[in-house]
């Protein structure tokens, strides 16, 4: 870094013109020292006149003396410390009022009507009008969905997320799932079951009976992810979606019954195969990590380095099983309702030992998180990434382990901009500097959920005034945001980065909402 000698006898002459000033304001050079410095020439923003006109969260010195206590650790970033301890105002109090009447209008931007069945598409017409994420994805997509409808029920369209949730339905009668979309193509894969959350959602929305309305198709969405179970019994072993870690204890993990290249990424898996020998099995691994979300991420990566390295099928998601945890409850609940003991105490058991098989595979004492896990080598991966929130998310950990985990989130994960995906950078999308808004979402009510609401509004500041950043630079709402250096775009996966953006848009009002 380039060394600036700050003059004293300058700053001392300061001093004594600022000591004639009547009001206690201070000169941010002066107050900061190398603090100041080392911020205007990493620098931590592209205008020079943001920082000193940046308010401090804490007194000034202590400030100072945490900067020169941390600053020479390991992996000290500078800019998540300027992000933790100040806050900037705001560029001009309409442009949040003119990026709030853009989501609004994006809404209407992104909707589309019901469809029209037709022999010449791929597309799987739906019966009621959806939101898409935008961009190239012209469909609609499932676990995305979720997370638009967030920003759906601040917005007062309760009735659209109705019939999203609806179309879901219909897909669950047609296809015997939720496809990753509704594109012909996609119907070997399934996507992270949020199901249960937007049905929970709507609930909040028009009351517990919607659980009453809706109970088959969870029930069906369930029995789709849990096929083949019974075959396992208490055996260990695993088919299709399920894994038995013996003892009448079984988990999930993504699958697909396909093993050739995806349709929609026909060129790129083709390429890939040729790398390796199995390139069934290499295709099988691909279309899970397609299924999970995360495509693609070092998690699924057995050297989390390299693509050909895929083997997603061998590991059990922390996040996908805390998703079937939900699911499970929430049909527990249902049954409940209907009086029906017999199937509410068999959900809620299946949700009991799903919790305990989880903790005991997932949680790492020497991480401090909870981590993917590998059912073949028995072992936990090595990679620190947002999927270890969603137990918090769920209220799954008891507070000791959450406390643990929450400050592995804000030591690892917690970035200038919001919390990165993982902490590796593998040049793959689902990973750092990436941060991705369902993962904020997440990473949001997990610090609430355990008391830290400091952190929550600290986390959701950084992302909301990225995103704000993003906009009035561009006009554009992205998919997808570089956390670690605020000037710098998103970037890796197949394709370019894209604007619209559907689950953005869904996340930043949301927590815009939760601000205020």
């Amino acid at each position: 870094m380039l060394k600036v000698r700050i003059d004293p006898v300058l700053i001392a002459l300061l001093a004594v013109v600022l000591s004639g000033v009547s009001y206690c304001q201070i000169d941010p050079a002066t107050a900061y020292g190398d603090l100041f410095r080392d911020a205007q020439l990493f620098p931590v923003f592209r205008d020079s006149k943001k920082f000193p006109d940046c308010i401090p969260r804490f007194p000034p010195k202590e400030i100072v003396k945490k900067f020169d206590r941390e600053k020479g650790r390991k992996g000290f970033d500078l800019r998540a410390f300027v992000a933790a301890n100040f806050d900037t105002l705001p560029e001009n109090n309409n442009d949040t009022a003119r990026l709030l009447r853009h989501i609004d209008m994006l809404w209407s931007w992104l909707e589309r009507p019901a469809d029209s069945p037709t022999d010449t598409s791929s597309l799987i017409p739906l019966p009621h009008p959806y939101i898409v994420p935008g961009g190239r994805f012209r469909e609609i997509y499932y676990w995305d969905s979720y997370f638009t409808m967030l920003g759906l029920a601040e917005a007062g369209r309760t009735a659209l997320i109705k019939n999203m949730i609806d179309d879901f339905c219909y897909l669950i009668d047609k296809a015997g799932h939720i496809p990753n979309g509704n594109r012909t193509y996609y119907l070997s894969r399934s996507q992270p079951p949020f199901f249960s959350l937007m049905v929970d959602l709507l609930a909040g929305a028009q009351g517990k009976k919607i659980l009453d309305d809706y109970l088959p198709w969870l029930e069906k969405e369930y029995a789709f992810w849990m096929k083949g179970r019974e075959a396992l019994g208490k055996n260990a072993g695993d088919t299709l979606r399920v894994v038995s870690i013996g003892d009448g204890m079984a988990l999930n993990r993504y699958f697909d019954a396909l093993d050739v290249p995806r349709p929609e990424s026909f060129k790129e898996d083709s390429r890939l195969a040729e790398s390796v020998s199995d390139r069934k099995q290499l295709f099988r691994d691909v279309r899970a990590a397609a299924e999970s979300g995360w495509d693609f991420s070092s998690r699924w990566f057995a050297d989390q380095a390299t693509l050909a390295a895929i083997h997603t099928t061998d590991i059990v998601p922390v996040d996908l099983n805390c998703l079937l945890y939900h699911l499970e409850s929430l049909l527990a609940e249902g049954y409940a309702r209907q009086k029906n003991d017999q199937k509410s105490h068999a959900y809620a058991e299946w949700a009991r030992l799903r919790k305990h098989a989880l903790i005991k595979c997932c949680w790492s004492d020497s991480a401090g998180f909870f981590l993917d896990y590998d059912f073949k080598k028995k072992a936990r991966t090595p990679v620190v990434s947002m999927a270890g929130a969603f137990p918090l998310f769920f209220k799954m950990s008891d507070s000791a382990r959450a406390r643990i985990a929450i400050r592995t989130m804000k030591l690892k994960l917690l970035k200038a901009g919001g919390l990165a995906t993982t902490e590796t950078v593998s040049g793959q999308q689902w990973d750092a500097p990436n941060g991705w808004a369902p993962l904020q979402w997440i990473g949001y009510i997990a610090f609430k959920n355990y008391g830290d609401d400091a952190a929550a509004r600290d986390a959701a500041k950084r992302w909301t005034g990225l995103n704000c950043k993003t906009f009035f630079a561009t006009g554009k709402m992205m998919e997808k945001y570089n956390v670690i250096n605020l000037d710098a775009p998103g970037g890796g996966g197949e394709y370019d980065l894209q604007d619209g953006f559907g689950w953005t848009n869904g996340v930043f009002l949301k927590l815009w909402k939760e601000m205020q």
